[in-house]
């Protein structure tokens, strides 16, 4: 029996290693096996601690062939195989080594460019190989769509550049560099065009134009140029605009003037639109060669907000409540509401009966301090930027506002109500202008402050909650005009009593001098 036992025996073919091969085609490592019984053949990395093709640290294979489908650069490298431990034989596992060389295209940067210029300038792109196998044998070619117009080989370095001297409509369009090897080509791309590109619209100011009209609006259209000296000059922009639903664009050019510098703001006023209609408008850049890329936006009638702020009134009757907005930050917001909309289990004894003129019908902003509020909770309510109007040539203002408002703090539970000033460009400086705290009756009371913003600014109105459900602070009829608040006439505290007083002396003395004189004589 002793003498049917073979050796276990291992040899790689010659023509297996190194084995060529091409990224992901299918391949065959072999290792022939003679022995007797045939050992199991155990296949690992020869080269580097990494896990074979399976993700395991060791394949098993029982006729000597490793076998890799689609098989990736990253699997290049010295493979062992190697007997699996041999019952019978007291000798040491058998192992040969094979070599896997994975060829695989050039990979390129950039794989794709756009490019941007001027007519009459020149342009020069540049396609570097990263990695590639077999790095030699490289040669490449530069098209402009299917026209060949330069072929090379790679000799030391690693990229290849096409250089187009003198830009012109003819010249724009796709570029192609191919980097070509034994196992294919990588490729990059360039788009060169003269197109300027897009105009972006600034939205600092939501309705910067207003008329007061009764049927139409105008709106006041900003925008700046993205990359204004990328291209030749714009000559002029074309405007579309349509009624918002509307299939037909009316269109027309507004001329520039001079060269756009980068940043610089473009405004352009569109007069007779339809309350309160809103329209779709788009812009686009158009310099010698032609339009550049479009931009779109919708534009919407909205309330009175001067850019330069004259007068700003808001009763929280419209909609989209003069275009106060809740602050992202805060725990809660605020509710509008009038008493007819009111929750008819509504706390008693706290919040207004009526809006400020005493309307039933009319609406107001409030905070709801019902559960699940908590005590300190905020609620910010964040106005429309105010644009101010400069006063002198250099852009500095001193203008004066008057800014009022009036609120309802009624219930034994009221917390704070603070109102603050943000300035644009400190936009997260805050400064306080007015607070007040506690129970302040059940009617309505005005607050007047001179403000004076040196830049663009909001107003915030933050309410905080107090201890309990009897907190509901109001706020109702805030209004912004230029020039200081009138000193209105206050009469002084007491004066009629007073006046009462001094007669009610003259005619008393006497009567108490007779009630004397009575009683002696008694």
């Amino acid at each position: 029996m002793g003498s049917s036992l073979v050796p276990p025996n291992l040899t790689v073919p010659q023509e297996k290693s190194p084995l060529v091969t091409r990224e992901g085609d299918t391949i065959e490592l072999q290792c022939q096996v003679t022995g007797k019984p045939k050992p199991i053949i155990l296949w690992s990395r020869a080269d580097k601690e990494t896990a074979m093709p399976d993700g395991s640290m060791q394949m098993e294979s029982y006729d000597g062939i490793l076998r890799i489908v689609n098989v990736s650069r990253e699997m290049t490298g010295t493979y062992r195989c190697q007997t699996s431990q041999y019952n019978g034989f007291n000798v040491k596992p058998r192992e040969a080594l094979v070599q896997l060389i994975v060829q695989y295209p050039p990979a390129v940067e950039p794989a794709f460019l756009e490019i941007r210029q001027g007519q009459g300038r020149s342009i020069t792109m540049s396609c570097r190989v990263l990695r590639a196998y077999p790095t030699r044998v490289l040669t490449f070619e530069w098209r402009l769509g299917n026209k060949l117009l330069r072929t090379g080989q790679f000799d030391a370095q690693d990229s290849t550049e096409y250089t187009v001297s003198s830009l012109s409509r003819d010249s724009y369009g796709i570029y192609n560099c191919n980097i070509i090897n034994e196992a294919g080509a990588g490729r990059c791309s360039f788009l060169v065009t003269g197109k300027a590109y897009t105009p972006e619209f600034y939205y600092d100011t939501y309705n910067p134009l207003w008329q007061n009209r009764p049927r139409v609006y105008s709106y006041s259209l900003q925008w700046t140029q993205m990359n204004p000296d990328a291209v030749d000059r714009i000559l002029a922009y074309r405007l579309g605009i349509k009624q918002a639903g509307q299939q037909r664009w009316w269109e027309q050019e507004i001329t520039v003037n001079g060269n756009i510098q980068k940043g610089e703001l473009i405004t352009y006023n569109l007069t007779e639109l339809i309350k309160p209609e809103a329209y779709e408008v788009r812009l686009t850049p158009i310099t010698r060669f032609g339009e550049g890329d479009s931009t779109i936006r919708v534009i919407k009638y909205s309330a009175p907000v001067n850019p330069h702020l004259r007068e700003f009134h808001c009763g929280f009757e419209d909609n989209n409540i003069c275009l106060f907005t809740q602050d992202d930050t805060d725990n809660f917001d605020w509710t509008k509401q009038s008493t007819l909309t009111r929750h008819p289990k509504y706390t008693p004894n706290t919040g207004p009966i009526a809006d400020r003129t005493g309307s039933k019908e009319g609406f107001y902003m409030y905070i709801e301090t019902s559960r699940p509020r908590l005590e300190g909770e905020k609620a910010r309510l964040v106005s429309p930027v105010f644009s101010v109007v400069p006063q002198n040539p250099y852009g500095a203002t001193n203008t004066a506002y008057c800014f009022s408002f009036y609120y309802h703090m009624y219930g034994q539970h009221i917390g704070s109500l603070n109102v603050y000033l943000r300035l644009k460009g400190q936009t997260t400086i805050e400064n306080p202008l007015w607070s007040l705290s506690g129970n302040k009756g059940q009617h309505w009371n005005q607050a007047r402050l001179n403000i004076h913003p040196t830049t663009s600014f909001q107003v915030i109105f933050e309410g905080i909650r107090g201890p309990g459900i009897e907190g509901d602070i109001a706020i109702d009829d805030v209004s912004i005009v230029e020039g200081e608040c009138m000193k209105t006439y206050q009469p002084p505290i007491n004066s009629r009593s007073g006046a009462f007083g001094t007669l009610a002396h003259i005619w008393l003395f006497p009567v108490l001098l007779l009630l004397s004189v009575l009683s002696h004589q008694r």
